[in-house]
């Protein structure tokens, strides 16, 4: 499990590595000046919440990861598809999705994840199962270049792309809400989940199911 860097300590480990590149948005856009209280209701982009599943399913799970963080890879690549087959594509749960963000490369993921929508949950899975390849890309660039090839192959044009990469308010939008998000569900380490509004830590797929299961009879 990965713990959280508080909100100031985040904040300054993006503005030091803040750089500008080709078609990657430049971090330092997203230090502390990036707070939801600079950016006002009337000119904030909308933020969309990333649902798997039937929206009514009387389970809920709000997953809070990272895309740079290697447990929640292995939750994504191993757990995850055990819970989607057997829980949320039989209706019974639907997973809500939220960015934590540790550093500007896991902020550069989530703005290609987040530049089409619908596509959303199969670019995440694309990202978890290369993060090995794209984070150890060894520099600014490579990741960029990494992040960006994982776009392509989801067929969002490169033109759309760059734009969704170099949308600095997007950006600041994005750190607002992800420090509302964490701050209000108290949210220290990734992965974390809430199931039901219920705090849970990272677990296996046969304790995930027995929780589950548990809710589930519960709203019945």
């Amino acid at each position: 499990m990965t713990r959280i860097l508080p909100v100031a300590a985040l904040a300054a480990a993006v503005a030091l590595g803040g750089v500008a590149l080709p078609g990657a948005v430049s971090a330092q856009e997203a230090s502390s000046e990036a707070s939801a209280a600079e950016t006002t209701s009337e000119t904030a982009p909308e933020i969309v919440e990333m649902v798997k599943g039937d929206v009514n399913a009387p389970v809920e799970i709000i997953e809070y990861a990272s895309f740079t963080c290697p447990h929640c890879a292995r939750f994504s690549n191993e757990v995850l598809p055990q819970i989607d087959e057997n829980y949320i594509k039989t209706g019974k749960v639907k997973l809500v999705y939220r960015d934590v963000y540790f550093d500007k490369y896991g902020m550069w993921a989530a703005m290609v994840a987040r530049c089409s929508p619908e596509k959303f949950f199969g670019i995440s899975d694309m990202i978890y199962k290369t993060q090995g390849d794209w984070v150890k890309a060894g520099s600014d660039q490579g990741i960029a270049d990494g992040l960006r090839k994982i776009g392509l192959m989801a067929g969002i044009g490169k033109d759309q792309l760059d734009a969704c990469m170099n949308d600095s308010a997007k950006l600041k939008a994005l750190v607002g809400w992800y420090q509302e998000n964490a701050t209000r569900d108290k949210i220290t380490a990734t992965p974390s989940f809430l199931i039901d509004g219920k705090s849970y830590s990272n677990m296996s797929y046969d304790e995930f199911a027995k929780v589950l299961d548990e809710h589930y009879e519960a709203a019945q």
